[in-house]
């Protein structure tokens, strides 16, 4: 299911994004959860909005909190979210560029540009899918959504971030599992642990510490280059 955010504070706006949204969820039968913000300050208010989503419709010209400034915080926790920013002005391009946003639409044309954004983010996000077979049965994961993968008496355990952080495991090696996820931005620190750098603070003194607070030991011989990795990673970011 996909998780779907709507940030604008004029209450006409929100309304019609939702409807042609749910309009194109029913044509190509996807299902999704739609929540509703009036304003920056409320998308902000609950720290695990700047993850939990898929997409964030963001109102560039908001009260107090604008949608770049609400952007801005969203990408300082190492969001990987699709944010679009709506405005009824052009003079907004850069900021928008400057933010990671995957599309920039007017609100005088919502009715072509909320389909042709919604395409692209579909065909975006499919390239980021993939299948395993846990235990729980085979499930379809996003890999922007795996936190990382832990290795544990002969299980490997994905801890994932959804609505909560919940885990999936499977029998199998790691090493399997790192040659399927390394594409997709995955680095092996240890022999036990396999971390997604887009959820990577920073790599130091031997300590992978990720945006969700925890800390994984990378191993002195996979230090320099887990090190190297990541800093080339971000720079390519």
């Amino acid at each position: 299911m996909l998780r779907i955010a709507i940030c604008d504070d004029e209450k006409y706006d929100r309304d019609r994004i939702q409807a042609l949204l749910l309009e194109y969820l029913e044509t190509h039968n996807l299902n999704a959860s739609i929540d509703l913000f009036s304003s920056g300050k409320e998308f902000l208010s609950e720290r695990d909005n700047l993850v939990k989503y898929d997409i964030v419709f963001l109102d560039i010209n908001m009260e107090e909190i604008d949608g770049i400034q609400t952007a801005q915080e969203m990408r300082s926790f190492q969001s990987d979210t699709c944010i679009v920013l709506v405005t009824a002005f052009i003079n907004y391009v850069l900021e928008g560029y400057k933010v990671g946003a995957v599309r920039y639409i007017m609100k005088d044309a919502l009715d072509v540009q909320i389909k042709e954004c919604m395409d692209a983010i579909i065909q975006k996000m499919q390239f980021r899918e993939i299948t395993f077979p846990f235990l729980e049965g085979d499930r379809t994961l996003y890999t922007d959504n795996i936190l990382y993968v832990e290795s544990r008496k002969h299980k490997c355990i994905f801890s994932c971030m959804e609505r909560e952080n919940v885990t999936y495991q499977l029998y199998g090696k790691l090493d399997q599992i790192e040659i399927k996820l390394e594409r997709y931005g995955f680095l092996r620190i240890h022999k036990s642990f396999l971390v997604n750098m887009k959820h990577v603070k920073r790599i130091s003194n031997y300590i992978a510490v990720m945006d969700s607070g925890d800390e994984f030991p990378v191993s002195r011989l996979r230090f320099t280059k887990a090190r190297e990795s990541f800093v080339a990673y971000k720079g390519a970011m």
